[in-house]
């Protein structure tokens, strides 16, 4: 019986389990992999659980910071204990509610996607009586990777246009309640190589430069995205990127020649990278049926559990992990919702299965059980362990119910 075995058994599937000695590994393996003094943000969007986020943010040596998108995110920023005021606040639509209390709990530094998103930010923060500092995110016209998915380049609701900067510059920087220090970009996700990401932020860097020389951009601090790759519900290992320290030092070094003694100050942002690897989910073979010369493996875990957010460069099927079993058939995996999207994988390779089997969906630390259809249908969310080597850290399960009118007042 293995570990995950055991687990199941005792905590019952669905069942999610992180590891956070692979969270520290990630978190070390990325900042070796940057220049020194780089910032890391944690994209809480990946896995917001507080063990996770907690190790991230905790660390000893080299701590990442937190970026989140919403009140939710930093809630769970704060009581994973990260610094208020050191989080980077994204999104392209901020509403003023949300600013105003981002604001009153610290949070001082937001990614500005518009004009108008600027004079919200300004509005909150005069209302409050103090000024926040702003990153314009910068939607470039043209990148250099070709692999990955892109987030830029295109019509989107996501930064300012790069084309329209030089007529829009001034009036943002005369905007009260605000401070423009810098710039964020975003313009790839999940690179499939080194060379791509490398030939990004490249080009990243040389358009701050050119932006602030020419337009005369204020940067103190640039965040040049993210992109770092990891494996998505299949088996694989993370990249560790050794090529890429050196060529960022020497894109800094060509661009902002001055940037070890007197800034900028740079940054770079992660979630999948950082959480992927960590996670697993374990899952129970409810049903095993044939229909129409096909197989189909019936789990407790569908679209509910896992993979029910779209858009995030995923595709399936997913795959299990064999641990050393040889494929015997193809079959499908689905969950149990009734519904013909609730689909995990299509004619994948299996092992062979019998009703009670527990699986195992590898590289499921992020984006997993809060990127999933939680409430559809109404079934128990998955339950979810943190785990340091054999002991056990915590065990919680997300609940979702309704406040009975009456209680609402």
């Amino acid at each position: 019986m293995t570990r995950y075995t055991e687990l199941a058994e005792r905590f019952g599937t669905p069942l999610y389990v992180y590891d956070l000695d692979r969270v520290d590994a990630a978190r070390r393996d990325l900042f070796a992999a940057l220049p020194e003094g780089f910032d890391v943000f944690y994209a809480l969007k990946a896995n917001p659980h507080p063990d996770v986020a907690r190790t991230l943010g905790q660390a000893p040596d080299r701590a990442c910071r937190a970026e989140i998108s919403s009140l939710g995110e930093l809630a769970a920023a704060e009581s994973a204990g990260f610094d208020t005021s050191g989080c980077l606040y994204t999104g392209p639509g901020k509403t003023d509610a949300e600013l105003r209390v981002a604001i009153g709990r610290g949070v001082r530094l937001f990614s500005v996607e518009s004009p108008s998103d600027l004079r919200h930010i300004g509005a909150a923060a005069t209302a409050l009586g103090t000024v926040a500092d702003c990153l314009l995110r910068i939607n470039s016209e043209n990148s250099a990777a070709v692999t990955g998915m892109r987030m830029t380049g295109r019509p989107s609701q996501f930064g300012i246009d790069s084309e329209t900067l030089a007529d829009v510059l001034p009036s943002l920087r005369e905007v009260p309640g605000t401070r423009i220090v810098g710039a964020h970009f975003f313009p790839l996700s999940n690179a499939k190589d080194e060379a791509s990401l490398i030939a990004e932020f490249e080009h990243t860097i040389a358009a701050a430069a050119r932006m602030e020389r020419e337009l005369g951009l204020p940067l103190e601090f640039v965040d040049i995205g993210g992109g770092f790759a990891a494996p998505y519900a299949v088996p694989g290992e993370r990249p560790v990127y050794g090529a890429l320290r050196q060529a960022l030092e020497n894109a800094l070094d060509l661009h902002f020649p001055r940037w070890r003694e007197s800034g900028p100050r740079f940054a770079c942002e992660s979630g999948r990278y950082l959480a992927s690897d960590s996670g697993v989910l374990l899952s129970e073979v409810v049903n095993i049926k044939e229909s129409r010369g096909r197989t189909f493996v019936v789990l407790d875990a569908g679209i509910n559990a896992f993979g029910g957010l779209s858009g995030l460069g995923r595709l399936l099927p997913v795959a299990l992990q064999l641990d050393g079993a040889s494929p015997e058939q193809t079959g499908s995996l689905v969950g149990p919702l009734c519904t013909p999207g609730d689909v995990l994988g299509r004619e994948i390779d299996l092992p062979k299965l019998t009703e009670g089997d527990i699986v195992t969906v590898p590289n499921a630390g992020a984006y997993g059980v809060t990127a999933s259809l939680l409430m559809f249908l109404g079934r128990p969310a998955p339950t979810e362990i943190a785990v340091r080597g054999d002991d056990i850290v915590s065990v919680s399960r997300l609940e979702h119910g309704r406040v009975p009118r009456e209680e609402l007042g």
